[in-house]
């Protein structure tokens, strides 16, 4: 039997709410399995952590991350700290400290739930948002001068680096390439960023020409808003920097009906250092101990998880429970139109998982 590690991380607000569910769900799933199983070691690090210490997480944490197979990540931000603080001294930390450059955002409308889009509903889109996950906008090159003073300034420099641009193309091409239907829109902003972003399309057009089975086009990033809205199924799977796939996957998961639901992969293709998986939703402070919260985006992500382990069976197992789930559409999460509390989602999933033929 195959054994995992795996570091959960609650963090803030709500997460601690949503990664316990997932964890159980986890168990489930090993249970039903019978092939692997799973260890599951937590983290109490986030924004209490730093309260107390001065830091989001011990100076030491990456070392202490570094021997699992895998990190289950629920949320960062706490209203009592600033919000650059809880971010890159815990998430982003993690992320640049491991090099997990390809973050990927699937994005599809599940059974039983709304799309606000008109006429757009389960099977009429399903992309997969490639964010490059380590440079570009969140490089962290920057500062501030003069403070106080009329002439304060202030900068963030964005980074483009021809390895981490290639690599992240090249992730993307093979991800589209194994999709059915190998089909890749790169996002870009050329027209007005005339230096790094050239820079992305240059080597984009290089790198494309070794997938020769893939089609490709190009869009301007806010011309691209407008492609998700008006013409969804012309879409599948998409590159975009740091920044601009950020707020084009949190588009593309309000259209698939709630920030609930979406869940990410910050990968390490290389499998050299962990890779960390969490749902985006953030940490929700406004219903943070009332038990509602949606816990369907951390199942998926923990998919995610599953699948990054090699675990393709369970993880294709706990979709289709969720997909069982919200079809059926008698235990829904607020979010979604529904009642039901975050348990109560839970047991729904867990039982579709032990009651599976798959």
């Amino acid at each position: 039997m195959t054994s995992y590690s795996i570091a959960a991380i609650p963090g803030d607000g709500i997460g601690g709410e949503v990664i316990s569910a997932g964890v159980d769900v986890l168990h489930a799933l090993a249970a039903k399995d019978g092939s692997f199983s799973l260890t599951v070691e937590p983290f109490a690090w986030g924004a209490d952590y730093y309260l107390e210490h001065g830091e989001m997480m011990p100076s030491d944490g990456l070392e202490i991350l570094k021997g699992y197979d895998a990190i289950y990540f629920g949320s960062a931000g706490d209203p009592r700290i600033p919000d650059h603080i809880t971010l890159w001294q815990l998430r982003l930390k993690i992320c640049q400290g491991f090099g997990q450059y390809a973050n990927v955002r699937p994005t599809r409308v599940l059974p039983g739930v709304d799309c606000p889009l008109k006429g757009v509903g389960p099977g009429d889109f399903d992309w997969v948002i490639v964010r490059e996950n380590s440079e570009g906008e969140y490089a962290g090159v920057g500062g501030r001068a003069h403070q106080g003073f009329d002439q304060e300034v202030g900068m963030d420099v964005s980074v483009f680096t021809r390895a981490g641009v290639e690599r992240i193309h090249r992730f993307a091409l093979d991800l589209a390439r194994s999709r059915p239907r190998k089909l890749l829109t790169m996002v870009t902003k050329s027209n007005a960023q005339r230096h790094g972003m050239v820079m992305w399309d240059e080597i984009f057009d290089r790198v494309k020409a070794d997938f020769p089975d893939v089609k490709t086009d190009r869009m301007l990033v806010d011309a691209m808003t407008t492609r998700m809205v008006l013409d969804p199924k012309s879409l599948d799977t998409i590159v975009a920097t740091n920044l601009h796939a950020d707020i084009l996957s949190d588009l593309a998961a309000a259209l698939s009906g709630s920030l609930g639901i979406a869940p990410t992969a910050n990968l390490r293709p290389e499998k050299d250092f962990p890779s960390m998986f969490e749902p985006i939703h953030g940490s929700a402070f406004d219903i943070m101990g009332k038990g509602i919260a949606n816990p369907i985006g951390s199942f998926w992500s923990a998919s995610l998880m599953l699948d990054h382990l090699g675990e393709h069976t369970a993880a294709r197992r706990l979709m289709t429970a969720i997909e069982r789930v919200t079809g059926a559409g008698s235990i829904m999460p607020r979010d979604l139109g529904g009642e039901a509390t975050t348990k109560e989602v839970a047991e729904a999933v867990i039982n579709a998982i032990r009651t599976s033929n798959e």
